[in-house]
């Protein structure tokens, strides 16, 4: 596992429940702040092995960024399941919502 990788898995392992990041922030704190794709494919190919909250990872405008309808309506309930407020839409408000570490 890269550097890269081993520091956006710690970050996403460290979202509290009830807040988000986006991808672009998490990678930007792991060390490639245009490295947002790569977040994704962390999320896809590591979040069962590790037990990662991906349901906390969302796009920088503030919306569930998954298309499948299915897997967008289960990123909305588990966040509404701790409290996150999510619009029909999927928009989260990220002003109220995004975790921002103080260090890691």
């Amino acid at each position: 596992m890269t550097e890269f990788t081993e520091r956006a898995v710690k970050i996403i392992a460290s979202i509290p429940p009830g807040s988000v990041m986006t991808y672009g922030q998490i990678a930007a704190l792991a060390g490639s702040p245009r490295g947002a794709r790569q977040i994704v494919r962390i999320l896809h190919s590591m979040s069962q092995k590790y037990k990662l909250p991906w349901h906390r990872v969302i796009n920088a405008k503030g919306k569930i960024g998954l298309q499948d309808r299915d897997s967008m309506n289960l990123q909305k309930m588990l966040l509404e399941g701790e409290g996150v407020a999510v619009s029909e839409a999927g928009e989260i408000d990220l002003e109220r919502y995004q975790h921002h570490p103080d260090s890691l």
